[in-house]
């Protein structure tokens, strides 16, 4: 009697699982000697802060910062502090206990995600292979921590492969709740709305009334938010967008990032901003690659509109690789260039995955532990 062999997905989640416990094992050795608590450092560490507070006290309190006027938690969506304070109702734990129960669930609901986009187009081992670069990149450590990034790549990986299987309901649901999630992301509406565009012309307007709900529902989540904190800020459609100047954030088409990159080779800089600049420079050789390689709209959509902002917005320069994370369709290229290495050269694969592995578990406990700067 032969036994039966683990489902593809339940692989693809367990190596993910896997990796990153083995990420959390070295911050909490690096952590313990630098004679810091790991688990305060992935609960309540920069962005994860203000969204426990909102949690428990709601919008409205604003901290001073070192430009004039204040950090409004306006510029934080709705979403994810909704759910902190759901679980903090329901079980007896802290917000920040809860903040990372939510943010663990929603990175292996979306590593199933991730794996169910790339079995779709390319089979079993590209979509375990997915899975395992995005659990492995050098900021994946922001998976582990209280932050929506999770929460939005789950929404969004299940949001495009609804739209991948032509589910436009589910599409523009998900779609809407990951505009709920964070400010990029309209990134995920802006594929329903971009693919749900594309059937139309095609079709040439014959298309079910499930695309055109779908696509009506999609960007609800993220509008919806920034409407109201326009009415709240006295200017419906502006009002947002000043809340997070006021942080320092705009889009300004790469011209602030160009100007940093200016200072950081003329004068230098701290470790995480070469590293941050190298891997957007990367993410965009992959998305040329994506595109080269003719990947769906969906998938050049969410992950062009999430690589243009990171490339066009100014502030917060060592950020701009945890905005891409959700970017999971850029690996496609190098999942699928994985698989066909590991059929020729299996020791050397395991090679790279488990340098990959060493760099992004002591690259994450540097940036918690040591970096001192926002992740």
């Amino acid at each position: 009697m032969t036994t039966p062999k683990p489902a593809p997905h339940l692989v693809a989640v367990g190596l993910f699982l896997g990796a990153r416990l083995a990420g959390a094992a070295v911050l909490t050795l690096v952590a313990t000697l630098a004679g810091q608590r790991p688990l305060a450092l992935l609960g309540r560490s920069w962005d994860s802060v203000w969204y426990l507070g909102i949690a428990v006290h709601g919008y409205g309190h604003d901290l001073p910062s070192h430009a004039p006027g204040v950090h409004s938690d306006l510029a934080f969506f709705p979403l994810y502090p909704a759910l902190v304070r759901a679980v903090t109702a329901v079980l007896p734990v802290t917000g920040g206990a809860a903040g990372l129960l939510i943010s663990w669930a929603a990175a292996a609901v979306a590593a199933a995600g991730i794996y169910a986009v790339g079995e779709l187009l390319y089979g079993r081992s590209t979509g375990i292979a997915l899975v395992l670069l995005w659990g492995l990149l050098p900021h994946s450590v922001v998976l582990s921590m209280a932050y929506t990034e999770p929460l939005l790549t789950a929404l969004a990986a299940w949001s495009l492969y609804a739209l991948l299987a032509g589910n436009w309901l589910w599409a523009g649901a998900l779609a809407a709740l990951a505009g709920l999630s964070r400010p990029n992301g309209f990134a995920v509406a802006a594929a329903v709305l971009a693919t749900a565009g594309c059937a139309v012309w095609r079709r040439r307007g014959k298309v079910s009334h499930r695309l055109w709900t779908g696509a009506a529902l999609a960007p609800l989540g993220w509008a919806g938010y920034v409407l109201r904190v326009g009415l709240h800020e006295g200017d419906p459609l502006g009002g947002y967008f000043e809340v997070q100047r006021q942080w320092g954030s705009r889009f300004d088409f790469g011209r602030g990032s160009l100007h940093f990159v200016h200072l950081m080779v003329a004068h230098g800089s701290p470790f995480v901003f070469p590293v941050a600049l190298l891997i957007v420079a990367a993410g965009t050789v992959l998305f040329v690659l994506l595109a080269l390689d003719r990947a769906p709209v969906p998938l050049l959509v969410h992950s062009g509109v999430l690589l243009l902002i990171a490339l066009g917005g100014s502030g917060f320069f060592e950020c701009k690789p945890r905005f891409l994370l959700p970017a999971f369709p850029l690996l496609l290229p190098l999942a699928r260039l994985l698989v066909r290495l590991a059929r020729t050269r299996p020791w050397h694969t395991t090679m790279l995955v488990a340098t990959l592995a060493g760099f992004s578990h002591l690259y994450g406990a540097y940036l918690v532990v040591y970096a001192h700067t926002p992740l």
